[in-house]
């Protein structure tokens, strides 16, 4: 598989990361959209939101929950922030592997494009 974010799980690929635990690395987005721009990822390699199956819903759940902790560390959680998924490419999806971006540190405007 060649997969650029499981490259990162592995090691194999540098990331600055800023937490990592038994399920989820999260790194800086390397082309970021606003100030604070966090990419949560799951170590499973999980292709799109279309692939989640009944045995992802914790998964999914811990995702939230770190990008809510992330946003309170990185000082956004009281302004605000957006998490995003994107599903496959016609939704702006490059990496065929599962993720959130965390987004914030500027007022976020609706509806985003």
């Amino acid at each position: 598989m060649d997969c650029l974010f499981c490259g990162i799980v592995n090691g194999d690929i540098p990331a600055t990361k800023r937490y990592e635990d038994e399920l989820v690395i999260v790194f800086d987005d390397i082309n970021p959209q606003a100030p604070v721009h966090q990419l949560i990822i799951p170590k499973q390699h999980i292709a799109t939101t279309n692939d989640i199956a009944t045995e992802h819903h914790a998964l999914l759940g811990h995702m939230l929950q770190t990008a809510s902790v992330m946003a309170k560390q990185l000082e956004i959680a009281d302004d605000g922030y957006r998490v995003v998924t994107n599903c496959n490419a016609g939704a702006g999806q490059t990496v065929f592997h599962l993720h959130m971006h965390l987004l914030g540190g500027r007022p976020m405007h609706w509806p985003p494009g």
